[in-house]
């Protein structure tokens, strides 16, 4: 899809790992990974499995492949820099917090209406009823931004079993959130119809590092790329680079 492919650009020893949403692309991460890309980091924003092309590459993917696209772009870009910090919106933001769980030399992760626990039962169930009926695909609903002007490459409906899978990943992370002591940023819209902002509340209160959370008020769901996109561009470009950068008494690292 046009717009939806992935970014990366070569810098210094810091590196920023920016991760999109479910049935979203980098699209939405693009203005923030080249400020990054300008302050003389390095970026990689990947494209996850079966998401930028046609919804039938993700029907049949899950949690599994998207997991293992984030671990392998980390290792990827930690193999090239000592301090790496990681960006994510929405699934990107359950990644995000699932590869802080499991590495803690990550230095620390900036989330923007992040998914930590899945949906309730009854959502779950009702998707789950409709598979059983042979109703694969969710008609889709428009993309839930306050600008009523904003365009970006997205799909228009949601593989249920791709939701479910989703789910299933979510409820893994929100058991393991404590394991987190890399400093995070929460930024958080007032309203948002996809993800309500409890799962900000769920982050604040479980993890162990330090927290700040930031409020967006005139921003929806997909605030990358809404009325308050720059307003979050530099203040995840400026959470990042605070985290990356080495510390006075670090020296030389090997």
């Amino acid at each position: 899809m046009p717009g939806a492919e992935p970014y990366s650009a070569a810098g210094g020893p810091e590196g920023a790992l920016l991760i999109h949403g479910f049935c979203g692309s980098p699209f939405g991460m693009r203005r923030t990974a080249k400020r990054l890309a300008a302050k003389g980091l390095t970026v990689e924003a990947p494209l996850l499995p079966g998401h930028g092309t046609a919804i039938e590459d993700l029907a049949p993917l899950g949690w599994a492949d998207w997991s293992a696209s984030a671990e392998e772009a980390y290792a990827r870009l930690r193999a090239r820099c000592p301090r790496v910090a990681i960006v994510g919106h929405s699934m990107g933001g359950t990644l995000a917090c699932w590869l802080a769980e499991r590495h803690p030399d990550v230095r620390g992760i900036g989330v923007v209406n992040p998914l930590v626990e899945p949906f309730g039962d009854e959502l779950r169930s009702a998707a789950r009823a409709l598979l059983d009926a042979g109703t694969t695909v969710w008609k889709g609903e428009p993309p839930d931004t306050a600008d009523p002007t904003v365009t970006f490459p997205t799909y228009d409906g949601t593989p249920i079993a791709a939701f479910l899978s989703l789910n299933e990943g979510a409820e893994e992370v929100a058991l393991e959130l404590g394991r987190i002591r890399c400093p995070v940023l929460i930024v958080s819209s007032r309203e948002d119809h996809v993800v309500p902002p409890v799962n900000g509340d769920l982050l604040v209160s479980s993890v162990s590092g330090p927290v700040e959370r930031v409020w967006l008020e005139r921003s929806y769901h997909n605030a990358m790329v809404d009325y308050e996109h720059e307003e979050v561009e530099s203040t995840l470009e400026a959470f990042v680079v605070s985290v990356t950068e080495e510390p006075e008494d670090e020296g030389e690292e090997t």
